[in-house]
């Protein structure tokens, strides 16, 4: 499949424009909605890295803010799980809307409070066809967690030791196909270069199965 360059977007969502980046590669069956951490933005040098192992599967992918520059500035805005599920589900009707993503399946790949605000949304939605959450605060998402119907993938650092407890107990409360996938040695940012390269595979495999 051949890919095309990114498009600059901007997306309504709750009054305000978000920024974001879709990639499309031509005849892409899914496409994977980026939602980043806390402090982060849809620039994450380990989303686009993760983003470009998945192009290589043939899927598109969209990064995008979650909050305005404004709206970042506020910290308690970067916990606000309500109002950042708000805006995944805004993104996702948006991405519906748009007749060259209208009929994809559609994942979301959550990293630390990005991976709560995925699973709620999942929860919310019947059209995600699969959620991966990279060091996830999953605990976050613990009333909507019986909800989610999507295969699941849990993806943590072996030495982010509380994290890892959090997402066991997570995965114990999912009734839906689900998995713990744990990198040795790592922890909660996945830093050095094989950590990351092994987050981007098992996710990418993950979506690979589930999105074609």
């Amino acid at each position: 499949m051949s890919q095309r360059p990114a498009d600059l977007v901007s997306i309504p969502a709750d009054g305000v424009e978000l920024e974001g980046s879709l990639t499309v590669p031509d005849g892409a069956p899914g496409l994977v909605v980026f939602a980043h951490g806390s402090g982060s933005s849809r620039k994450s040098p380990r989303n686009n890295y993760v983003a470009d192992v998945i192009h290589q599967r043939g899927l598109g992918t969209l990064l995008f803010d979650l909050l305005t520059e404004r709206e970042d500035q506020i910290r308690e805005n970067r916990f606000d799980i309500d109002l950042l599920t708000d805006r995944l589900v805004a993104v996702t009707a948006w991405l519906r809307s748009r007749a060259d993503t209208a009929d994809l399946h559609l994942g979301y790949f959550g990293s630390s409070t990005g991976a709560a605000s995925a699973l709620r949304a999942a929860a919310r939605r019947t059209d995600v066809d699969a959620v991966v959450s990279r060091g996830g605060r999953v605990d976050l998402a613990r009333n909507a967690l019986d909800q989610v119907r999507s295969p699941t993938l849990f993806v943590v650092g072996g030495a982010d030791t509380e994290v890892l407890e959090l997402n066991r107990d997570a995965l114990a409360r999912l009734s839906c196909e689900k998995d713990l996938h744990v990198v040795e040695g790592a922890g909660h940012l996945f830093d050095a270069e094989h950590e990351l390269q092994e987050v981007a595979d098992v996710a990418a495999d993950w979506f690979a199965d589930h999105l074609a």
